[in-house]
């Protein structure tokens, strides 16, 4: 048999398959009305695992059994999609707990943020908001969260991620301590940290520099340069800043803003320390109000999937399937759980739109815990 002819029994094969592939779907969407009828969920973990195992134990190698898990497994779930889209058309919907908005508020309110004026923190709440709105620093991020908690403060401003030393993890993590916050805007701050001291000071005579450990590893190649300056941290850059400006020592330093040089009276040394010379942070802006904007583009989520094999997959197959591109997943330790992970992610699109509805539908049948943070 040459190989045109083997590609001929190939087409007829192909055939019959996607012959069988449509009437095994017109079955599944029987079996979506008949959930309607009984109430019953759609993602049924004892049911699949036992499809699985039988489909797999009618062909006898190993390499044979893993491959038709895995394309029973992608039947499956093209098989929840079709029936999550059926329920949709009954009436079937996700209740995010957010309504849309034509815009937020962006004059005359008050935001928090952490560290003192010049930090970079204090930048983007300048940046995002009108500057009749009333900006005041707290000494914590989890302090600036309890201000909009309080109702003393309309928003926050919290640093989320770097583009060059990665996630603020600490506030992914207080972002679960206030559920009834939500993200409702970010923002993109070009960060270029200044190395600044008194006036009179040099480099020669630094030997302490102090910063915030995240400007601290961004610039991580300085001190590998100079082993003879120790990277002390604090809690903010500008509170670094700060510190210097009211020491009378010439051998400390400050990794801050430019601005915060201005401010606190000190003596730029060095410009863009900071090896990575597109250095940028993305801050998120935390309200009261569970709200989006009609032009809003992306949503973060936090979920935790069952400890066991698939959960994950299955979980992100609502999304592949539906055509919602995920941009960023992160996994974070569960306290009370040892060695167990719960996930970060943002996906691209808008709690109204169809086709998050139906993805959103799909995850929260197969997953022990979901959390929307926020959509902007």
């Amino acid at each position: 048999m040459n190989l045109l002819e083997i590609r001929d029994k190939l087409d007829v094969i192909d055939r019959e398959i996607v012959e069988l592939y449509q009437k095994r779907m017109e079955l599944c969407g029987e079996v979506a009305r008949d959930k309607i009828r009984t109430g019953k969920k759609v993602f049924d973990p004892v049911r699949e695992a036992q499809k699985l195992d039988s489909v797999s134990a009618m062909v006898k190698t190993d390499f044979d059994k893993q491959a038709v898990r895995e394309l029973y497994q992608q039947l499956m779930t093209l098989s929840r999609r079709l029936q999550f889209e059926i329920l949709t058309e009954y009436g079937k919907t996700f209740d995010t707990g957010y309504r849309k908005v034509d815009q937020l508020k962006t004059s005359g309110c008050r935001v928090a943020y952490q560290g003192v004026e010049g930090a970079f923190a204090h930048l983007a709440a300048v940046r995002s908001f009108h500057r009749d709105c009333g900006f005041y620093n707290v000494r914590t991020w989890r302090d600036a969260m309890e201000e909009v908690k309080s109702g003393r403060a309309d928003y926050a401003v919290l640093p989320i991620e770097n583009s060059s030393h990665g996630a603020v993890s600490d506030n992914f993590d207080l972002l679960l301590e206030y559920p009834e916050l939500a993200i409702v805007a970010e923002t993109d701050l070009k960060v270029d940290h200044m190395l600044m001291a008194r006036e009179g000071a040099s480099l020669d005579s630094l030997r302490k520099v102090y910063s915030h450990p995240q400007a601290l590893g961004q610039c991580s190649q300085f001190f590998r340069n100079h082993p003879e300056i120790e990277a002390v941290p604090t809690i903010n850059t500008a509170v670094a800043a700060k510190l210097v400006a009211d020491s009378e020592d010439r051998t400390l330093g400050a990794l801050a803003s430019e601005q915060a040089a201005e401010l606190y009276g000190l003596t730029i040394l060095e410009r863009s320390v900071n090896q990575d010379k597109n250095n940028t942070t993305r801050f998120i802006i935390v309200g009261a109000e569970k709200i989006f904007q009609k032009d809003a583009h992306k949503i973060s989520l936090c979920f935790e999937t069952a400890h066991q094999p698939g959960a994950l997959y299955n979980v992100l197959g609502n999304f592949i399937f539906n055509n919602v591109n995920m941009i960023m997943i992160q996994s974070r330790p569960i306290p009370e759980k040892t060695f167990e992970y719960r996930f970060f992610a943002d996906i691209e699109g808008r709690l109204d739109d169809a086709n998050i509805i139906n993805a959103l539908n799909g995850v929260e049948d197969q997953i022990t815990e979901l959390r929307i943070l926020g959509c902007y």
